[in-house]
């Protein structure tokens, strides 16, 4: 598939880009309707999103670059280079969520009450972004047999046609339509705890929860996942993820009813 959408006075605009540029404006968008659940300024949540979004862009290229770095040691330059992806949601996420927590404290807002309004905006991104992936033929699964993909769209199907280097073009996993998926229905669950639920984090963390829940399953399909020696760096971010945010919802459930 070809990554570029269009050209413009010889810039190339990639779908990557269009991707995640209209899945940053859908969070915008859905914000205002977050923010009105929770009783919370819209302005607030976009000066946190003015600040938290570029430092998260920022981490998510960096934390790709340090787990790459055997391939951008040899060519520094290409580490500026992010039009044609490789930008880790891990690493947007950390830096991200760590941008609002300072931003918050500094203006003496309650950072949990934001990003609770913030988690169902970020997945609905998410889900839009991994199609990014799809077209750029890349952070796809295993190999995969013809009886296997026959099940899916024939777009899907000829999408996920591949030929890696020099090798005949075989069927892989469609593991960004498995995250996609996932992250809706994801998004359709949070949006229920924001209308539920009046405890400060119990979105957010059941978003990292849940998301991280997703994501190390189907890091395991991935054949190029980034890596920390023998072990899969997501499925550990992930398992991290997983365990602090069921202990704080277990806190948070108990703290509650007792």
């Amino acid at each position: 598939m070809n990554p570029i959408a269009l050209t413009i006075l010889g810039f190339s605009i990639t779908w990557y880009g269009i991707l995640i540029g209209s899945g940053i404006m859908i969070a915008f968008f859905l914000a205002q309707y977050t923010c009105k659940i929770k009783n919370i300024s819209y302005d607030t949540i976009l000066n946190i999103a003015l600040i938290s979004l570029p430092i998260g862009i920022v981490g998510a290229r960096l934390y790709y670059v340090i787990f790459n770095w055997d391939v951008y040691k040899m060519e520094p330059m290409q580490v500026f280079n992010t039009r044609g992806g490789g930008l880790a949601i891990h690493g947007g996420l950390i830096f991200g969520l760590l941008a609002a927590l300072v931003y918050t404290y500094i203006k003496k807002i309650d950072f949990l009450t934001y990003v609770d309004a913030a988690a169902p905006t970020i997945i609905i991104a998410q889900a839009l972004g991994r199609w990014g992936n799809f077209i750029n033929s890349e952070a796809h699964g295993r190999e995969v047999s013809t009886e296997f993909i026959k099940h899916f769209p024939s777009f899907i199907q000829k999408g996920m046609y591949i030929s890696e280097g020099n090798l005949p073009a075989v069927y892989y996993h469609p593991t960004f339509l498995y995250e996609s998926v996932w992250n809706l229905i994801v998004f359709f669950i949070l949006m229920i705890i924001l209308r539920k639920s009046n405890k400060k984090g119990t979105v957010i963390f059941s978003y990292i929860f849940l998301y991280s829940l997703g994501r190390f399953f189907i890091e395991a399909l991935r054949t190029d996942s980034l890596m920390l020696g023998p072990l899969r760096v997501a499925q550990c971010v992930s398992l991290v993820a997983m365990v602090i945010s069921l202990a704080y919802i277990t806190y948070n459930y108990f703290r509650k009813h007792h």
